[in-house]
């Protein structure tokens, strides 16, 4: 390949490989471009009108860390072995994993091995967390600053290829979590090249990526660019996309819209689905409407305010953003159309928020979850739901979820009740930047109700610390106690009746509703049985510490509980913390 680079300010640009220096020639539109061939291997770096070494904004490969040079990587040398057709993730099984704690090795590798246990569980999608590369060797990924590379520690891009190959060829399609609204602290050398940033939107991170001001073009098509790639080149078949919240656009057609066009066109040369998934805290179904009619044309988003529905619900916890969940009404509310907040007033944030998801929405363009890393890692202590319920509870957040009309997410270890905690790790090898995210970390929780979740002060876990990052691996010797078992089984036993009764796999919200039998409302945990009606299909879930009797339709039966049930002639009565869920007979 040909090295080019984007530096429309330069008045000279040289390529450094090894002692050799040389000079790239100006093309049109501020590119700079080799005149050799570089085969793939080899190492090079850029310096701009003489300038420091700096690895290339759009590097395939950083070997050497985030401050090193730039490999040339040529993805055709992959042989794939797996013919794969793809898969429209609308309704599918996502399971969500972070490569470095998945697995005490912590490589794309490693985490191949365990892809049949996720087979046997019914997963479809396995949604890597960030694997661009970042300064140090353990994190969250979120501050990567290389978004055409993949962490070396992880076993670099030829590892990503071959975990994508290895998933295919057992039936499970990848969705690969990208972020394009910031870049980390560490290793960020793009302001030497351009104008990736303005000053013009501010963002949580400081300058927003130049979207819409002067040079914005080259960078919206290094972002799109970086997309296409990861779905082309690496045939990964979703992108999760980081906080489109923060992808500041003020231009006529948002950057989202273009690359939802962009990614279509190429799905329709591909032959096969192409997904893109956007997180956003806005609770605006315009994300997911066409891009013909305005929208960003997404295949999905995530919906939170399920899992906050759910979370208030079981757990009594009213801190922070659950300030206005915790009643069954929340609950029918989100089951039916996704956001509690569509319109209403937000009492965290203080103004009225969010629009309400159309009628005739498929259900399944809202991902949903009892768990994900950010419900988890940002708690103070990194605690998961199965650190203080009792597994009976963790069964009915489960069948609330999997047994939705929407699109169901999994986190590592949440199908057997890990107890091993998910805390907040980074690996800063800078000193100052170490002691700021220590110190901010321990401040950002010296409030927020986390003294009256934990019923205490919060010690919060140094990010550096080896132990944060060690802590949080999963272990699965926890697979081997009996009760963690009959949970792993109740999962799969959810997988497949989502699979297997009608009512239970469509996306019709307008065929979903929940009733209740207890209080409207609590100031800790809800105690009562909820039912939620899927059709004719009906999720019996007791929340309470008593058996309950249930009167139910006659005409359907018990497909599967989480404990044992005595069947009635009017219903049927389900044990304290236990989960019958019923169906019409096939």
């Amino acid at each position: 390949m040909r090295v080019s680079v984007w530096a429309p300010r330069a008045t000279s640009v040289d390529v450094l490989v090894g002692q050799e220096r040389r000079p790239l020639e100006a093309a049109a539109g501020g590119w700079w471009v080799d005149a050799v061939d570089s085969p793939h291997g080899t190492d090079y770096a850029l310096s701009v009108d003489g300038g420091p070494a700096r690895p290339d904004p759009r590097s395939a490969w950083q070997p050497a860390g985030v401050h090193g040079p730039s490999r040339v990587f040529d993805a055709e040398q992959h042989q794939w072995r797996s013919d794969w057709a793809g898969l429209d993730v609308r309704g599918r099984v996502f399971y969500e994993l972070h490569v470095g704690t998945f697995t005490s090795a912590g490589t794309l590798d490693a985490a191949v091995e365990h892809l049949d246990e996720l087979v046997s569980l019914g997963v479809d999608v396995v949604e890597l967390l960030p694997v661009a590369p970042f300064n140090g060797r353990h994190g969250w990924g979120y501050d990567g600053v290389a978004l055409y590379a993949v962490h070396e520690p992880y076993g670099g891009p030829a590892a990503l290829q071959r975990f994508v190959d290895e998933a295919h060829a057992r039936g499970l399609a990848v969705c690969l979590d990208v972020v394009h609204n910031h870049l980390g602290p560490s290793g960020n050398y793009l302001a030497t090249f351009g104008p990736y940033f303005t000053a013009a939107h501010h963002t949580p991170w400081g300058d927003a990526v130049n979207l819409d001001d002067e040079g914005s073009d080259e960078v919206r098509r290094w972002i799109c660019d970086s997309a296409l790639r990861w779905l082309r080149d690496f045939r990964v078949d979703a992108l999760r996309l980081d906080a489109v919240h923060e992808l500041r656009d003020d231009s006529e057609r948002h950057l989202l819209a273009q690359l939802s066009d962009e990614v279509a066109a190429l799905a329709a040369t591909a032959g096969r689905p192409l997904s893109l998934v956007a997180e956003t805290d806005l609770n605006d179904p315009s994300s997911v409407a066409p891009t013909s009619e305005g929208g960003w044309g997404m295949t999905a988003q995530w919906a939170d305010d399920v899992h906050h529905a759910i979370h208030a619900l079981v757990t009594g916890e009213r801190h922070g953003y659950y300030v206005d969940f915790g009643s069954p009404a929340a609950l029918r509310t989100v089951m039916r159309g996704a956001f509690l907040h569509d319109g209403r007033y937000s009492t965290f944030r203080g103004v009225d928020w969010g629009r309400p998801v159309p009628p005739g929405t498929d259900g399944h363009r809202f991902v949903v979850c009892a768990q994900n890393h950010d419900q988890v890692g940002n708690r103070g202590l990194g605690d998961r739901p199965s650190e203080r319920l009792p597994v009976g509870l963790l069964a009915v957040e489960a069948a609330l979820v999997l047994l939705s009309p929407f699109t169901p997410l999994l986190f590592m270890g949440e199908e057997w009740g890990a107890r091993t905690p998910w805390q907040f790790f980074t690996d800063h090898p800078e000193p100052e930047l170490a002691a700021a995210v220590r110190e901010g970390r321990a401040a950002e929780f010296g409030g927020h109700g986390w003294t009256e979740v934990y019923g205490g002060d919060v010690d919060v876990p140094d990010p550096g610390a080896a132990s944060t990052f060690e802590g949080s691996v999963l272990d699965r010797s926890e697979r081997d106690d009996p009760e963690r078992a009959a949970l792993l089984e109740w999962y799969r036993t959810l997988v497949a009746l989502r699979r297997s009764v009608p009512d239970l796999a469509v996306g019709d919200l307008a065929a979903t509703d929940l009733t209740w039998h207890g209080p409207d409302d609590a100031d800790g945990p809800w105690s009562g049985v909820l039912v939620l009606h899927r059709g004719r299909a009906r999720v019996v879930a007791n929340l309470s510490a008593v058996a309950a009797h249930v009167p139910v339709d006659g005409a359907l039966d018990v497909v599967a509980a989480s404990a044992a049930y005595e069947p009635a002639p009017d219903g049927v009565t389900v044990p304290p913390r236990a989960v019958v869920v019923l169906a019409p007979p096939a």
